[in-house]
């Protein structure tokens, strides 16, 4: 049987398919936990490929979205409503992060387009604007851009990514991991750069602030992790998680790192490699053998939390143990963010956010707002 195309409209069938396409290949980069005096987790910002900036209510997501999981169904959400929202960046935001507690706090996020923006969050949660109106209704109270280096004849080099951020808010700086192989330190109440850290050969991927040293890390594509002195700008430690297997061919970036609560111990993801390194030692104690490649670390006490190119969230203890192995929506996660009271969000391909409490069941799973 024939159906009626007299009214057929080829142009909106193609904007559908195109639309539906953009919706399954979105990614969210980056999930965090918005500062809240409840021990509950409240609300979670997502950083996307199409520049976005999200927030979305747990209990919100929770009540509409049925408790359990299933892989299929997960892959045919629609896009939760969010509570707030931000078109932060041109091209894609790769992280996001809290400069501060309460309610001074500023919702800070960095991107391909080499910028690093900040908005006050008690402003953003007030905001009285429809979310069908939201996007640009907020001006950021801090916007940098990476510097662009002088080539032959005064020719400027393009503008370096932003693949990550840290902060230190004690020192009044934050911290960025940019594309030319430099890490820069700004001064937040100047907007100036305060330093830059030289010494990687490729981009950086990662980034962490160990306050309690006055110290920075990165983790790099060249392969290495290195530590850097604050105050003289030196790198005093390089940490090379696959030196052994260099010599054998097989080298790898180093894609994530992660600060345990004492800042004595490091989690180094490379490849489809986890090592664990005792700072005050210098030793690395144990190198975990993934199946897939290692795309985002967090330490939940005196174990480690994995996600990476699969669907599933690793725990390991210090020792390289699988504890245990929890499947997620995103096929592919590259956030894993912990609560304080043990619920983790876990971001990913298709723009999927995945919830699991600290029991290890899903409590929701939704797909990020598109702009």
């Amino acid at each position: 049987m024939c159906g009626d195309v007299t009214n057929w409209d080829e142009e909106a069938y193609r904007e559908s398919i195109l639309r539906e396409r953009e919706i399954q290949t979105r990614t969210v980069f980056r999930t965090v936990w918005a500062p809240s005096f409840n021990p509950n987790p409240e609300c979670v910002v997502v950083a996307s490929s199409d520049g976005s900036i999200a927030s979305y209510s747990i209990s919100s997501c929770v009540s509409k979205h049925p408790i359990g999981f299933c892989s299929a169904r997960a892959q045919r959400l629609l896009p939760a409503e969010p509570e707030g929202f931000l078109e932060g960046h041109d091209g894609p935001a790769y992280d996001v992060k809290f400069y501060g507690n309460g309610e001074d706090s500023l919702l800070l996020s960095c991107g391909d387009d080499g910028k690093i923006k900040g908005w006050r969050w008690k402003e953003f949660t007030e905001s009285e604007v429809p979310i069908t109106f939201q996007g640009n209704h907020m001006k950021p109270v801090l916007d940098l851009i990476n510097p662009q280096d002088k080539g032959p004849w005064g020719a400027l080099s393009p503008i370096p990514e932003n693949n990550a951020i840290a902060v230190d808010p004690q020192g009044g700086s934050i911290f960025s991991a940019a594309g030319d192989s430099y890490a820069y330190c700004w001064d937040v109440e100047k907007g100036e750069i305060k330093m830059v850290f030289k010494g990687h050969t490729d981009y950086l991927h990662c980034i962490l602030s160990r306050a309690s040293s006055s110290q920075i890390i990165t983790g790099s594509e060249d392969g290495t992790a290195r530590i850097w002195d604050c105050k003289s700008g030196k790198c005093i430690k390089v940490i090379d998680p696959l030196k052994d297997k260099k010599l054998k061919g097989l080298i790898s970036c180093v894609s994530c790192i992660a600060l345990d609560a004492s800042e004595s111990w490091l989690a180094c993801g490379s490849g489809q490699s986890l090592s664990v390194w005792n700072l005050t030692a210098s030793e690395c104690i144990s190198s975990i053998s993934n199946g897939a490649s290692i795309q985002d670390v967090v330490f939940d006490n005196n174990q480690i939390l994995a996600v990476g190119a699969d669907p599933v969230l690793n725990r390991f203890d210090m020792n390289g143990m699988i504890l245990s192995q929890i499947q997620c929506a995103p096929q592919s996660a590259f956030s894993v963010s912990l609560h304080p009271s043990g619920v983790t969000a876990i971001g990913g391909y298709g723009g999927l956010v995945d919830v699991i409490s600290q029991f290890g069941s899903h409590l929701c799973t939704f797909r990020s707002h598109c702009v």
